[in-house]
């Protein structure tokens, strides 16, 4: 069985660098990330958005347009057919990027070959996932992140800033942790309540990241690609 589709983006220039790409959004997400920001798609057992095949008729028909696609979510690691649908993809011309939380080790390993981009979502520092990010495990997060800083494919770090996940201090000591490991680019996202939340942060306390320029110049020295994002 293919990986079940949440959701399609038939067009985007910002989700896989450098490249003209479509998104494939996987159903389904162990986690339960406070700022959760497709909180439709964290069920397992949700309405598939489109079929395989409709998928594989549009992968078809963009074979001249896009030159890659990427698997997003919900959680692409939590599909067990994962690796399949990526082979599938990749056979048919296309580069395969992914956005991943690395919730499992052993389905990283087998899809790298595979990739030719990962965006790794690193949630807050490490010491303190599993009494901030429901259903993580710090053990195997640390494991998908140096399996894909050994693989050397392209790896991009993003931390969502949400006050409620991460503090200044605690952005400092992660910025550090990740650079100590080799990671080269790391990129800063704004927190953007969803609809459906009820006690978002106050935007104050989101801003404050953003507006503490010592904070931002430190972080910028520690890679040799440092990205913020601002909605």
């Amino acid at each position: 069985m293919p990986v079940i589709i949440g959701g399609v983006e038939s067009f985007t220039t910002v989700d896989f660098p450098e490249r003209l790409a479509a998104v494939l959004f996987c159903l389904g997400c162990p986690l339960r990330c406070p700022y959760c920001h497709n909180p439709e798609l964290q069920d397992f057992k949700g309405k598939p958005f489109i079929s395989w095949e409709q998928f594989a008729e549009f992968l078809d028909d963009r074979k001249k347009l896009l030159d890659g696609i990427v698997f997003s979510g919900g959680e692409p690691l939590a599909q067990p057919d994962l690796y399949e649908s990526m082979k599938y993809v990749k056979d048919m011309g296309y580069q395969v990027g992914l956005h991943t939380s690395g919730v499992n080790l052993e389905r990283l390993e087998q899809v790298l070959p595979l990739l030719s981009w990962v965006g790794f979502d690193v949630k807050t520092v490490f010491d303190a996932y599993e009494f901030r990010i429901p259903h993580s495990r710090r053990a195997t997060v640390e494991a998908c992140l140096d399996a894909l800083i050994r693989s050397g494919v392209e790896l991009e770090c993003r931390t969502t800033l949400d006050p409620r996940v991460i503090s200044k201090d605690e952005l400092r000591t992660l910025a550090r942790a990740l650079a100590a490991k080799g990671v080269k680019t790391y990129a800063l996202q704004e927190y953007r309540p969803h609809p459906s939340e009820k006690n978002p942060p106050d935007p104050l306390d989101v801003s404050a990241f953003f507006t503490d320029r010592d904070l931002l110049d430190e972080l910028r020295g520690l890679f040799e690609n440092f990205i913020v994002r601002r909605a």
